[in-house]
């Protein structure tokens, strides 16, 4: 039985046995032509997948051709049963991965668990591949851009005016121009895709966010 044929068997009986995660035969297929990979990047959700991606395009790296698979797990609670799967005692891939800080403690248990470290640090967790945005993804572009540039991203959108009307709402007026532009990124299904690749294709890339530039660096 080769490794495809393998991993096939595996994911069904994961997809199975009662861990009810709607999303796992669509992983089992994508994961299945990534089992052979040079590596797999575990990502909360499609922003930071999106992220990374055109990041890679614009260090000018091939991830397809270098055998790097970004996969989006579903939101973090869900990276237990991922390293279990690809980890060192499943089908020991090599892995890296991006988190927010609010989910940082579920990654570190799943990496204690798949057997990977004990009682991790950050800086520890970074070492193996795993980095974690403050305070999020969209945090970590909007202040590696600054307020003004990320708003010349959204004129060019044809979405100024919706911010501006976004800024007056009295729950928002008075945060911070930052915390405005982050919670307005959330505001609309699929904005936070949109924004996460333009958002990279404007940056300075002497001044892209340590945790993107530490998950591609690691693989």
């Amino acid at each position: 039985m080769d490794e495809e044929q393998r991993f096939q068997r595996v994911a069904g009986e994961w997809a199975a046995d009662g861990r009810g995660i709607p999303q796992v035969a669509e992983w089992a297929e994508t994961l299945a032509g990534g089992v052979g990979s040079r590596a797999v990047v575990l990502v909360e959700g499609t922003s930071d997948q999106v992220a990374l991606g055109a990041l890679a395009e614009r260090r000018g790296r091939d991830l397809d051709a270098d055998g790097i698979l970004i996969v989006a797990i579903g939101g973090a609670t869900n990276i237990g049963h991922f390293l279990d799967l690809l980890g060192p005692q499943g089908f020991d891939v090599r892995l890296a991965g991006l988190c927010d800080v609010a989910e940082e403690g579920d990654f570190r248990r799943g990496l204690e668990r798949a057997g990977l470290g004990f009682n991790l640090a950050r800086a520890e967790m970074g070492s193996l591949g795993f980095f974690v945005c403050v305070a999020d993804l969209e945090d970590e572009l909007i202040r590696s851009l600054g307020a003004t540039s990320v708003e010349e991203v959204i004129d060019a959108q044809g979405e100024l005016g919706s911010f501006r009307i976004f800024q007056k709402q009295p729950e928002w007026r008075a945060r911070t121009h930052e915390e405005q532009l982050r919670r307005f990124m959330g505001t609309r299904s699929g904005r936070k895709i949109d924004y996460a690749r333009l958002l990279v294709g404007a940056l300075d890339l002497n001044q892209v966010p340590p945790p993107l530039d530490g998950v591609l660096a690691h693989v």
